[in-house]
Formats: C-alpha cells, structure tokens, sequence
C-alpha cells in the first residue's frame, strides 16, 4: 500500500468520546476502573453508539470528500486518538461502520496521552472531551478544543457543513484580548483604530481557518458544502482591523457577526453550526444549549492561563 501524505489534507484528530456518547462507559471507567470498564464495553460491543458532540461536524467533513474534483484526492482525514485499549475500541470502529463514516484510522494510546503523536499524524485539528488532553495539544501548538455535551435536539443544516470561530484568542492572537481583560474597553478600542491597518497575528485557529477556506475555493460559491462564520464580541470601530486581517490572509467568511456585547448564543442558534469555537466559558455554555460549542483553551505560559 503506498504511503499517504496526510499533510496535504486536513486532518482532524478527534477522540471516541468526542464522536459518541460514551458518558455512560465513561462514568464506568472513572467509578469502577480499567478492568470493569473493559468488561463493559466487551458485552455491549455490538450496541452501536449514539452520535457524540462532533459527531455531525465530522460526518459532514466526510461528505466533502466525496465531492472533490480529483477523485484521488481527498479533502479531509479523520484519525481516531484514543486513550482506549485496542480491544476496547472495536465498539468504537462497529459503530463507525454502522453510520458509514468513512474512518480508517486510529491511534489506541492504552491508557497513555496522545499529544506526542498529533506531528505524525499531522493533525490540524484535535477535539476531545478531556481537558488535559486539549490542553497538552494547545501547548504543542496544534488547534484544539474542549467540547461541552451535545445539546438536546440539536439538527445539522443537512448539504453544508457550517463551521463559527470567535476571533480573539482563537483566530487571532491574544493580544488585544489582553489588552481588553488588564486595561479596559476604552484603552482596546483606541489600540484597535490606532492597529486598525496592521493584521493582528495568528491565533491557535488561524491555520484551521486558512485550511478550510482553501478547500472552500475547491468550489463554485452558488454550491458551496462550507459556510464560515465568525461570531465575535467586537464591534465598530474595532471590526476595521479584523476585516484587514482576513484580507491579508486571503480568507473571506461567508457571514460576520460583530455583536459589540450582544449575547452570542441567539446568533449562533439562526446560524445552526455543527460546531462553535470560543475561548470563555460565558459565550460557549449559552451556544451549547443549541449547537455544538467546544472552549479553546489558552497555552500554560500565558498570562490569560487560568
């Protein structure tokens, strides 16, 4: 079999728990430990699972694949990174083959973290449901994200996959965030408009961004299979240098919302993502009672940390 390049795609590392609901398998394994929760996942190995919080983010992602012009090319690679066993994990694979997803691999860590693995793996994107995890793959400067349940009664725009980032700390870097949080609205707005025409740096979603925009190009706008949006605090005057940072990018969102303190998860809620990416818990526990939400974590050495 010849080798695949897995950085010519965009890969998202995903964890079991973050695909399917494994609460229940997971509420063994912490109460009971290793050997019940083998037990367990064993005798219900045939049970397929139910959908999990980025269970409908990555079928869709899956979708594109199929509708890539070049037929040997493939748009996006799952990888399934898990602290489970092998043996433990055929459940994991019988009910990927029961939805169809079209997941071939994975990484069975047996108990172990999986964080010095993403660079083989080259891994774009990693959702899990377990904070040290993310946090780890936050420090080794891999885009990651901490995902909430999945709400109740939540259903996917069907056809499209739709995809909401805050933008700072997550799609820019944090420094105006800090300047915000130590010094004040009025001291943030003045260094926006005096910034206004130099981009604002990377944050830890910037690369992800760039990715999916160069896939979204792949396709004509009229019947497009990605709608990106980004849902953010800021407002006028302080929008002027956002809208320059993506031009300098060469990324053009579908939708913008500069909401200048109005709360997000109404927005959110008409937009209907299949997964929302925000920095604080005040604007992702509010989303999550209506779409995926998932809190990326700032990195250990930084001053917003905790």
């Amino acid at each position: 079999m010849a080798a695949l390049n897995l950085s010519e795609c965009l890969v998202i590392g995903i964890s079991s728990r973050a695909l399917f609901d494994l609460e229940d398998e997971n509420n063994v394994f912490t109460t009971q430990g290793v050997d019940a929760y083998r037990q367990y996942q064993r005798k219900h190995e045939q049970e397929v699972l139910k959908p999990g919080s980025a269970f409908y983010m990555i079928q869709g992602l899956l979708k594109v694949n199929a509708l890539v012009k070049e037929q040997h090319h493939r748009a996006v690679e799952v990888v399934i990174m898990s602290k489970n066993t092998p043996d433990t994990g055929l459940r994991i694979f019988n009910s990927i083959e029961h939805y169809g997803l079209d997941i071939t691999r994975a990484a069975f860590g047996g108990g172990n973290s999986l964080q010095e693995y993403l660079e083989a793996f080259s891994v774009d994107l990693f959702l899990s449901k377990s904070e040290e995890d993310v946090q780890g793959a936050i420090d080794h400067g891999v885009a990651s994200a901490l995902l909430y349940d999945a709400p109740q009664g939540y259903e996917p725009v069907e056809g499209q996959v739709r995809i909401a980032f805050d933008g700072d700390a997550v799609l820019f870097s944090e420094e105006s965030e800090k300047i915000f949080k130590e010094q004040g609205l009025e001291a943030f707005i003045k260094h926006e408009k005096e910034n206004q025409d130099t981009p604002l740096l990377e944050g830890p979603f910037a690369k992800l961004l760039k990715t999916l925009a160069f896939l979204q190009k792949e396709f004509p706008p009229e019947d497009n299979p990605f709608r990106l949006a980004l849902v953010t605090a800021r407002s006028s005057p302080a929008h002027t240098r956002v809208v320059n940072t993506l031009r300098a990018w060469n990324v053009f969102l579908d939708e913008a919302y500069f909401l200048g303190g109005v709360p997000k998860d109404q927005v959110l809620k008409a937009f209907r993502p299949h997964i929302f990416f925000d920095d604080q818990d005040l604007h992702v526990q509010p989303a999550n009672k209506h779409v995926p939400s998932a809190k990326v974590p700032y990195r250990s050495d930084s001053s917003l940390h905790g």
